[in-house]
C-alpha cells in the first residue's frame, strides 16, 4: 500500500510538472543531451522508459537498472550523427551482493563538433581574415557528461533510480579583432534525472516515468537558457504473453512512451522488437510527429559464454534531408 501511494504521487508530479514548465520551443541549449545513445533503444524509436535493461539504463530511466543480472554490466556506443557529428558513449553498473543496497552506475558522453573555420572582420577585398592569415582562427567546438546513478527495487513490483550528472560544452574560442586576445565560450552545470518503473502484475506490463535533465538555467556571456528539460511516461509488454508460444524461443516486446519536451511539442513513441531463441532481435519503431524522421529500424545479436554475456546492437535513422545516421554498441555484462 505504501508503495501504491508512492507511485500515485510520482505520477501526480510528472502529470502537473509539463504544465507548470513554461515550453519554450527551439530555444534551450546543449541538445547533444536530446541525441539518444543506445542502439537498442533507438531501433525502437527510444519508446524504452518501461523496460528493464542493463547499464543503457542511464541514459534513459535509471531505474529499469533496479534489478540487474549479474555483478556488472558495462556498454560502450558510439553514433554517427548529422552533419559529420560524432558521440561516443559508454557507461557501466554494478550490483553488490545481489543487488541488496541497490545498483550503481557511472555512464560519460562526449561529442566531436568537427573544426570550424573561423574568421576575423578586416579593410580587405574580401572583408575578412581566415586561417591562411592567422593561423589558429579555427575552432573545434565540443561538449561531455559525466555521471553517477542509483537505482533499488523497493519491492517486487516497484523501482525508483536517479542520476547526477555534470554537463559542460565549448563553443571554442574566438577572435574578436586583429590583435585582441582570444576569448573563450564555455559554460557547465550539474543537471539531474529520475526514474521509476512498476510492475503491474498483469502478465509482463511494466509501467515507467522519468524526469530528464532538470537543472538551473545554464548562461555564456549575456544570454541565458534552459537545458531541454524532458518528461516521459510509457508502458512495455511482451505481446507473446496471451498466446501458447514458447517464450524461450519466442518473444516481441511492445513498447509505448509519451514525452513532454521544454522545446518542441509533444511526441508519442512505438516501438518493438521481436527476439527469436534470446539471440537474434529486430526492431523497429515510430515517433511522431517529427519533421525529418518518424521510423527506426534495429538488429541485435546477443549470445553467452559460461557466465558472461554479449551483446552487439545496430540501429538505423533516415533523416530525411540530414541524411542517414547509424548507431552502434556493444554491450557485455558478468
Amino acid at each position: 500500500m505504501r508503495h501504491s501511494k508512492l507511485l500515485v504521487i510520482l505520477l501526480l508530479v510528472v502529470l502537473a510538472a509539463p504544465s507548470a514548465a513554461q515550453q519554450k520551443l527551439a530555444q534551450t541549449g546543449m541538445k547533444f543531451l536530446s541525441v539518444g545513445t543506445d542502439a537498442r533503444a533507438v531501433g525502437m524509436a527510444e519508446a524504452n522508459t518501461a523496460l528493464e535493461t542493463n547499464a543503457s539504463a542511464l541514459f534513459y530511466n535509471p531505474a529499469s537498472m533496479a534489478r540487474l543480472s549479474g555483478f556488472t554490466s558495462l556498454m560502450l556506443g558510439q553514433t554517427q550523427w548529422i552533419a559529420d557529428i560524432k558521440h561516443f558513449y559508454g557507461s557501466v553498473a554494478f550490483s553488490p551482493s545481489g543487488g541488496e543496497f541497490g545498483v550503481l552506475g557511472v555512464f560519460v558522453q562526449s561529442v566531436d563538433y568537427g573544426v570550424f573555420e573561423g574568421t576575423v572582420r578586416a579593410n580587405n577585398e574580401q572583408g575578412y581574415l581566415d586561417e591562411n592569415d592567422i593561423p589558429g582562427l579555427n575552432f573545434e567546438p565540443n561538449a561531455f557528461l559525466i555521471g553517477v546513478g542509483y537505482a533499488r527495487a523497493l519491492s517486487e513490483k516497484f523501482f525508483i533510480g536517479g542520476n547526477i550528472k555534470y554537463v559542460r560544452q565549448s563553443l571554442g574560442e574566438a577572435l574578436v579583432q586583429v590583435g585582441a586576445e582570444k576569448v573563450g565560450n564555455t559554460t557547465s552545470v550539474w543537471a539531474f534525472d529520475f526514474g521509476i518503473i512498476y510492475r503491474t502484475g498483469f502478465k509482463s506490463l511494466n509501467f515507467g516515468m522519468t524526469v530528464h535533465n532538470f537543472s538551473r538555467e545554464v548562461r555564456y556571456v549575456n544570454e541565458g537558457f534552459q537545458l531541454p528539460l524532458t518528461f516521459k511516461i510509457g508502458v512495455a509488454i511482451n505481446a507473446l504473453d496471451f498466446t501458447e508460444l514458447d517464450q524461450d524461443m519466442h518473444a516481441f516486446l511492445v513498447t509505448v512512451d509519451a514525452a513532454h519536451h521544454r522545446d518542441y511539442p509533444e511526441q508519442v513513441m512505438v516501438g518493438g522488437e521481436y527476439l527469436f531463441m534470446k539471440t537474434l532481435a529486430l526492431r523497429i519503431g515510430y515517433v511522431g510527429p517529427a519533421d525529418e524522421h518518424n521510423i527506426s529500424y534495429g538488429v541485435g545479436l546477443q549470445t553467452e559464454l559460461a557466465k558472461l554475456s554479449f551483446g552487439l546492437d545496430y540501429a538505423y535513422l533516415p533523416f530525411g534531408v540530414f541524411g542517414d545516421v547509424h548507431r552502434f554498441a556493444f554491450k557485455f555484462s558478468l
